[in-house]
């Protein structure tokens, strides 16, 4: 279990306001496209197993274009979530350069090392920046980062401690102490919505993960924290999918929370959550969503989503993107942790339920998220995951 005010995390906060872009700004700048932007997902053509598409500059900028790349996460694109955020932030910087983005989709995590060694080997077009969406590239971009060391490489949710990665990594711990914040504060409280409602006699809330692992092990046990700041007696139900896809497994573990009592789920589980959305409206029930403010991005569950707890992935994207464009890597590469503090993660209330939540929602996240910038409470795990 780790402090969330590590010697790591102050390192990067001075940088912030030293270095030459002043992410903190940026990152406020975000919070409202976020929150109020539907996502979509795109598809293409098959090109070697990879599903790829192209979208060409905005039109911003002149002279030779900046030729960006995305490779997806296993969850793929079109998730309203983790992926569709990541490509948004690279379309909204092609607003204002000249950038030309080449989607690629691929879902087969042992694929990914001969997927970005191609790209990093293609000279038609040559990649200013490969941009990989997910921890699941770690591992090959281990040996690609040095192999090919002239190329820029953006890695999202982990990092590879060479000169040429930026990597990004959103404190997921932190906002997920805030969606248990939520969760707790309202399992004891009377609501009803569309035909869904509370039970407030019964102080059970629930947590669906996708793979059983350091990363999301953070999601769950922070958002257990959350819960038991505002209820010690919280009873937090937990399950694993195994993977980011299967949405009617995360379904089957839902409905089986919900049947034992839980009236809030929350989910960590990328495109398989929407199995989540969906046993919450069955059950009649209630569910927290991850990423983006999913009541938007999936507003088919707006009547049963109470809110999100949100990373602005796509300002991230954009910074690295418009920093590559411009010439000026070194404002963003090395090792950056993005939370509570800088605003890049927030809970967002649902735009259908959010209304009819009462005040003392937002004096707990308020009061929560305070505590945990001060450092008066510490939140399990760290924004790279558990580590036991």
């Amino acid at each position: 279990m780790g402090d969330t005010h590590t010697g790591e995390d102050r390192t990067y906060r001075q940088k912030l306001t030293a270095g030459d872009v002043d992410r903190r700004a940026v990152l406020r700048s975000g919070a409202a496209l976020v929150a109020g932007t539907a996502l979509a997902g795109c598809t293409g053509g098959q090109e070697g197993g990879t599903t790829t598409g192209t979208t060409t500059d905005g039109g911003g900028g002149s002279g030779e274009p900046t030729n960006i790349a995305i490779i997806s996460s296993p969850a793929g694109f079109g998730d309203g979530a983790f992926n569709d955020l990541a490509l948004q932030g690279l379309q909204n910087a092609a607003e204002e350069f000249n950038i030309n983005i080449q989607q690629v989709e691929e879902t087969d995590q042992s694929q990914y090392g001969t997927v970005q060694s191609r790209l990093a080997e293609s000279q038609n077009p040559d990649y200013d920046l490969i941009v990989l969406v997910g921890y699941n590239h770690t591992q090959a971009l281990e040996t690609n980062a040095a192999q090919y060391s002239d190329q820029r490489w953006m890695l999202i949710n982990d990092y590879v401690d060479q000169p040429n990665v930026a990597g990004y990594t959103w404190a997921n711990h932190e906002m997920s102490f805030q969606a248990g914040v939520l969760a707790g504060t309202m399992t004891t409280r009377k609501l009803s919505h569309a035909g869904n409602s509370l039970t407030p006699d019964n102080a059970t809330v629930g947590f669906v993960g996708g793979v059983d692992g350091a990363l999301i092990n953070a999601f769950e046990r922070a958002y257990r924290a959350g819960a038991k700041w505002v209820n010690d007696s919280v009873d937090v139900r937990v399950g694993y999918i195994g993977n980011y896809t299967d949405t009617q497994t995360a379904n089957n573990i839902a409905s089986s929370q919900y049947d034992a009592g839980a009236d809030i789920v929350y989910h960590a589980a990328a495109a398989a959550g929407q199995g989540v959305f969906q046993a919450a409206s069955d059950a009649n029930r209630f569910a927290i969503g991850v990423d983006s403010d999913q009541s938007k991005t999936l507003p088919d569950y707006q009547d049963v989503i109470m809110g999100s707890a949100v990373k602005f992935i796509n300002e991230g994207t954009r910074e690295v993107a418009a920093a590559v464009a411009q010439n000026n890597w070194k404002s963003v590469n090395g090792q950056n942790i993005l939370g509570l503090e800088e605003d890049a993660v927030k809970v967002v209330l649902g735009q259908a339920v959010g209304p009819k939540l009462p005040d003392v929602v937002n004096q707990n996240l308020s009061k929560s998220k305070q505590a945990i910038v001060n450092g008066d409470v510490t939140v399990p795990c760290t924004a790279s995951g558990c580590q036991n």
